[in-house]
């Protein structure tokens, strides 16, 4: 089952009755992975009671030490965000985005949809993991939503696409080779970076906006594991060739 292929990841979440919520609201649309980056307070009693019948999410749910730990495995991650960045990234609505997370989970890809802080949401270093950021128009009156309901809006909306009977196809639906999981483009952004010092490209003093660019262009198309290897095989012969060999 698609449902199966998705991970719902909440960020240092502050209230354990939010992680109860969150609970309830994926077990009624049909998603049973949970994980939690630094919950300031979990387990508690509070969560289980607000899970009600969902208490079985509860106890299969991943406590991680960091939200790279939690997206660890992911070929298609989505950020939720309600605030304008400097930087725009890849946004759409929960409908869409239901649609698009169906889609690929249907293919078998590993799929993870963070969420972040009841204050603030998730950080900039955070949403440059995403291929994707999601953004659930509320009213400008009183934009701000409580955690749970904005689990369950998205939840709703993935069910919706998977009740439809119908499979959107993608540009990159037949595609020939795996898409490249979360912690290989880590991997990658850290020696495009140090290859970038090594030829002068970046100053890591005044390094500017570089950087976030380039992983929004990268995440923006999705590299499959053969195109990884490319890239990297090109960053490795660049430094070989370097004067000192800096490698």
């Amino acid at each position: 089952m698609a449902a199966d292929n998705i991970k719902v990841v909440l960020v240092h979440t502050t209230h354990p009755g939010n992680i109860g919520g969150v609970a309830r609201a994926m077990k009624n649309m049909g998603l049973s992975r949970l994980v939690l980056v630094e919950p300031r307070e979990y387990p508690a009693p509070e969560a289980r009671w607000r899970a009600a019948s969902a208490a079985d999410v509860l106890d299969a749910a991943e406590v991680v030490s960091s939200v790279e730990e939690a997206v660890a495995g992911a070929q298609f991650i989505v950020g939720t965000s309600a605030r304008e960045r400097r930087i725009p990234w890849p946004l759409q609505d929960a409908r869409r985005c239901g649609e698009r997370i169906h889609e690929h989970a249907g293919r078998g890809e590993e799929i993870a949809i963070l969420f972040g802080r009841e204050d603030r949401g998730l950080l900039n270093n955070e949403l440059e993991l995403c291929n994707l950021h999601c953004h659930i128009p509320s009213h400008e009156s009183y934009p701000s939503l409580n955690l749970a309901m904005a689990v369950q809006i998205l939840s709703y909306e993935i069910r919706m696409a998977g009740l439809s009977g119908t499979q959107a196809q993608g540009e990159d639906a037949d595609w020939d080779t795996p898409f490249a999981r979360a912690e290989d483009m880590a991997r990658f952004y850290e020696h495009l970076e140090q290859t970038l010092v090594d030829i002068e490209f970046l100053d890591p003093k005044a390094p500017r906006q570089l950087m976030r660019r380039l992983k929004r262009l990268y995440n923006r198309v999705r590299l499959d594991e053969m195109e990884l290897n490319i890239l990297r095989g090109i960053l490795s012969e660049t430094q070989k060739r370097l004067p000192g060999d800096k490698n």
